[in-house]
């Protein structure tokens, strides 16, 4: 399919009715899909590219701005937190303002907020920047689908999300390559840049090719209250956990924090139910194989979330992968989950549901099993591919039986919404481990450091030097001023530590799959759900 055919008179806006009746796709309008599938891509892949890319960049973030490894969490979790707590008002906002609307100022709001990440020259810039691309992330993602739903009619419509979904895989995949050679050959500044020129496309297409569409019935309330109890509760959570491995846990500011995201959530439960129109409607987890489905998702994806942002650290400080190769290293399981994309959707047909959400997630825990095999050395394809393999294949078994579990919970009318509720809680399940298990890490590091120091004849300047620096694991260099010798058993200890820390943290994660598989034995039914009859009611508004 072409992208880039002339549609010079797609340029008035269009009423949703229309759209709902079916009618939308006359000549003037057919002729315009392939603008608005290759604006909708590129929108969604700037925000999926940007959500990988940048843990290849983290050990050069590291580096050039002198970060530890909370600094470079902040780097990661700003953009997930204000994304995944956003991301349901973004379509909520897209479909009473206008998706197209929506949609231009989400690529507006991202483009420039990476000029901000790329010009950034501290690690708190950096994070600030982050946070705005968050927030034009949140816009992108719920309305690329929106605007495709709504511009194409129901015969056509599967074929256009297939197309969506199969190039933003691939640029998913050619992303964190890309990413790494533009840190080799440029910096890790160009990692940001690169989205400028994409947002400017973005919005020239859309303007000119992509009709306005909007909820035929008017406008509806945005649940702005739900939207920022949910943003500063998660915010709360993450800041608690993230700076209990810098400040500790008995700080005033860090128990101020877990108090505040508490606090917050309990209000956000309350918030829920009394607003008309809530952004997480809490009815639909009356229907167990939704909540087990969400339950499932949110443990599986943080074992997930926070193996993608580790594992470079590995790869880069410890293995001394270049991060083009860092990047490349991931491209078997992601090539794996799409060309198995077709074969894995058929499991829930074959097999019921329950079995494909057991033994996927299992492969997945064995392939975590493998990550902890390799020591330093090596060759990849023996040590890291074949666990990328086993990875993959879990993945790929687990997503689309996961994908309709959600789907079939709720029937038709409210997938939408079910679906959106699962994305936010796949995003906050990353963004939640990564605070968790990147504190976990640090102990482990710390405790096997510490361990080994203990038989080294180092002065009291130079331990209390190694001490403060711990958080900045596998980018820990030995003090300057010791003997050559002495500076090689460090950075031994220093690798060993990691790795130490690296293999928990792996186990951990396994763990967290085989518990993933217990939810699907316990929640999930054999074959797929009969949607509950009373959850339209649900979706339509807060129980008063």
């Amino acid at each position: 399919m072409t992208f880039f055919a002339s549609t010079p008179c797609m340029r008035q806006p269009c009423d949703e009715s229309i759209i709902q009746a079916g009618t939308f796709a006359a000549p003037c309008a057919r002729s315009s899909e392939s603008w608005v599938l290759a604006a909708t891509i590129l929108g969604s892949s700037m925000a999926f590219i940007d959500s990988t890319v940048v843990n290849v960049a983290l050990p050069a973030l590291q580096s050039s701005l002198h970060a530890s490894v909370v600094g470079v969490q902040w780097v990661v979790e700003s953009y997930g937190l204000f994304l995944s707590a956003l991301i349901l008002v973004g379509g909520a906002a897209g479909d009473s303002f206008g998706r197209r609307l929506i949609f231009v100022l989400g690529a507006g709001v991202f483009g420039a907020a990476s000029i901000g990440c790329g010009m950034a020259s501290n690690v708190t810039q950096l994070v600030v920047a982050r946070c705005a691309q968050g927030i034009g992330a949140a816009a992108l993602v719920p309305s690329s689908l929106a605007i495709i739903s709504a511009s194409f009619d129901e015969k056509r419509r599967g074929q256009a999300i297939g197309t969506w979904s199969g190039f933003t895989a691939i640029t998913t995949a050619v992303g964190p390559v890309l990413g790494g050679w533009l840190i080799e050959r440029a910096s890790w500044h160009w990692v940001f840049f690169i989205n400028v020129p994409l947002a400017a496309a973005v919005i020239a297409i859309s303007l000119r090719h992509i009709p306005e569409s909007r909820r035929s019935e008017g406008r509806s309330e945005i649940d702005w209250l739900g939207a920022l109890v949910a943003t500063v509760g998660l915010a709360g959570l993450v800041y608690g956990f993230i700076e209990s491995a810098a400040r500790g846990w008995r700080q005033p500011v860090v128990i101020a924090s877990f108090i505040v995201g508490m606090a917050c959530f309990i209000i956000f439960v309350f918030v829920e139910k009394r607003v008309s129109e809530p952004m997480l409607p809490l009815q639909l987890f009356r229907v167990s194989s939704f909540t087990g489905a969400n339950l499932l998702t949110l443990v599986l994806y943080a074992a997930l979330g926070f193996f993608f942002f580790v594992f470079p650290l590995n790869l880069i400080q410890i293995q001394g992968y270049s991060p083009t190769r860092t990047g490349a290293a991931v491209l078997p399981m992601i090539l794996l989950m799409f060309f198995l994309s077709r074969w894995s959707g058929g499991l829930v047909r074959r097999f019921g549901a329950r079995t494909p959400l057991i033994i996927g997630p299992l492969t997945v825990a064995a392939g975590f099993l493998m990550f902890a095999v390799p020591a330093t050395g090596g060759s990849y394809w023996t040590t890291f591919f074949p666990a990328f393999v086993v990875l993959g294949l879990g993945t790929a078994i687990t997503v689309a039986p996961l994908t309709t579990v959600v789907m079939s919970s709720v029937g038709p009318n409210h997938a939408g919404t079910a679906s959106g509720v699962n994305n936010a809680v796949a995003r906050v399940a990353g963004v939640l481990a990564i605070a968790i298990l990147g504190g976990v890490m640090v102990q482990a590091f710390g405790y096997k450091l510490n361990e080994s120091l203990r038989s080294r004849d180092l002065s009291a300047d130079a331990f209390h030097e190694i001490q403060s620096n711990l958080i900045r694991l596998g980018a820990l260099e030995p003090p300057s001023g010791l003997d050559a010798g002495t500076r090689e058993t460090l950075q031994s200890d220093i690798t060993q530590a990691f790795l130490f820390s690296f293999r928990l943290i792996m186990f951990v994660c396994a763990g967290l799959s085989v518990l993933s598989a217990g939810i699907a034995l316990g929640m999930i039914p054999v074959n797929l759900p009969q949607p509950a009859e009373d959850v339209g009611a649900a979706v339509g508004g807060g129980s008063g």
